[in-house]
């Protein structure tokens, strides 16, 4: 299992829409007689790719599989007949398939007669699709909220200026997250405030070829020369307040798993409220304002008790890449309920 791990980690396989999975199949020597991995949407699965690698030798085989075979037809046949037609005889799995769409391979594989079982290393593999995983769990993408903020709070100095509250380093930075989402996610006000591109790019400050779909929540129109409407990349209009529902939109209709959110004070004061920012990546820079619009807005919060706690995961100081410029550190964190 941990070879079928390394197999749908391996570089260069896209982040989404569909799971990254490994599948290697084993005589009952022990020896490998077969594996693959899912190398993106429209390309044959994993366990596909191992069975053709072996042949003839899959009949009697045990497959180990991150995750539980596929069950319906969609651009590619069910995974769970292609093991039942290939003879193979176990099939141990880590983790169940949440999309219900897809599910229920291994009880198809138990009434074709094929021994199976399920949980070895979930954690793992679990981990290895993190977004993918929450999402079909939770009917919604998982919500990175990041933002850049000075010592005292501020992500803007009082006349409104804010660039740039971070490192060159730490942009840079900041574009390496990114990349690892499917949807870049901020309202209108930071529209039409910052006139952000939200694309991705390198450390050449050049576009990437995949880039996330950049969504736009709010009810307000768009003015037509907003970076964001170019055709960099795609974007949607939400209109909407509700970051519920926008969420369960992009989920629904667009097969949206992580959504990077860089919105303003507003916003995000909206989406903690309803309980929906799920990590926290938060740049911080060695700078005093003392006054300023602040990195998030009124959450109703009147006592230090009442202080909504947040678990450090992580803590990464960025050091500068050119003179002048002052380290930052990188805070990644998790609301305390969800340890």
């Amino acid at each position: 299992m941990q070879r079928a791990l390394r197999l749908a980690g391996s570089p260069g396989v896209p982040l989404g829409p569909n799971p990254r999975v490994g599948c290697v199949l084993l005589a009952p020597d022990g020896s490998v007689v077969g594996e693959g991995f899912h190398r993106g949407a429209g390309s044959p699965h994993a366990e596909v790719e191992a069975l053709e690698a072996a042949g003839d030798s899959a009949r009697g085989a045990t497959a180990i599989v991150t995750l539980e075979p596929c069950n319906h037809t969609g651009r590619t046949g069910p995974c769970s007949q292609a093991l039942i037609e290939a003879g193979v005889a176990k099939v141990v799995v880590a983790q169940r398939d949440p999309n219900p769409v897809a599910g229920g391979g291994l009880e198809t594989l138990a009434d074709a007669g094929i021994e199976v079982e399920h949980g070895l290393l979930v954690d793992d593999a679990r981990a290895l699709n993190r977004a993918w995983t929450f999402a079909h769990e939770n009917g919604r993408p998982f919500v990175t909220w990041k933002f850049a903020t000075t010592l005292d709070g501020r992500s803007a100095a009082a006349d409104g200026s804010s660039r740039w509250v971070t490192s060159v380093t730490a942009r840079r930075d900041t574009h390496v997250l990114r990349a690892l989402c499917d949807t870049m996610l901020v309202g209108t006000g930071t529209v039409e405030i910052d006139d952000p591109q939200l694309t991705v790019r390198d450390a050449d400050d050049r576009p990437l070829p995949q880039q996330p779909l950049r969504v736009v929540m709010g009810e307000r129109d768009l003015a037509a020369d907003r970076r964001v409407l170019d055709d960099a990349a795609e974007t949607v209009h939400l209109r909407t307040r509700d970051p519920i529902e926008a969420l369960k939109t992009l989920y629904a209709d667009h097969e949206r798993h992580h959504v990077f959110f860089e919105g303003g004070p507003t916003l995000a004061a909206a989406f903690l409220e309803a309980g929906v920012v799920d990590e926290v990546v938060a740049y911080v820079a060695p700078l005093l304002l003392g006054a300023g619009r602040s990195a998030v807005g009124e959450l109703g919060i009147t006592s230090i008790g009442d202080a909504r706690r947040l678990d450090l995961v992580d803590t990464v100081v960025l050091l500068p890449e050119e003179d002048g410029e002052l380290i930052n550190l990188r805070l990644t964190l998790r609301p305390e309920e969800e340890r």
